[in-house]
């Protein structure tokens, strides 16, 4: 077997065949005029949300942190043999 990181190896298995390129292109011509459609679907469907029910009271905005912040610490282990508290 051929050591996958040969450049030689890289450079073959970067090269489509011709159906590959044929399909890519197809696949990506779909996409592109489905996409129009997509947009409208999704303009839709925000209207009607927004209809529907016009406050999201359960809407919690994401809080910017600050660069360079470390996350959270995780929750200890419990120790062997305690239960976790239940939450009631």
């Amino acid at each position: 077997m051929a050591d996958p990181s040969h450049p030689q190896q890289a450079r073959i298995r970067g090269v489509l065949t011709p159906a590959q390129a044929r399909n890519r292109d197809r696949v990506e011509t779909v996409i592109g005029l489905a996409a129009p459609f997509l947009d409208l679907v999704l303009a839709v469907g925000d209207r009607i949300s927004r209809l529907a029910e016009p406050e999201d009271y359960e809407y919690y905005p994401v809080r910017a942190g600050q660069l360079g912040e470390r996350p959270a610490e995780p929750s200890p282990a419990p120790e062997p043999g305690r239960r976790p508290p239940s939450g009631d």
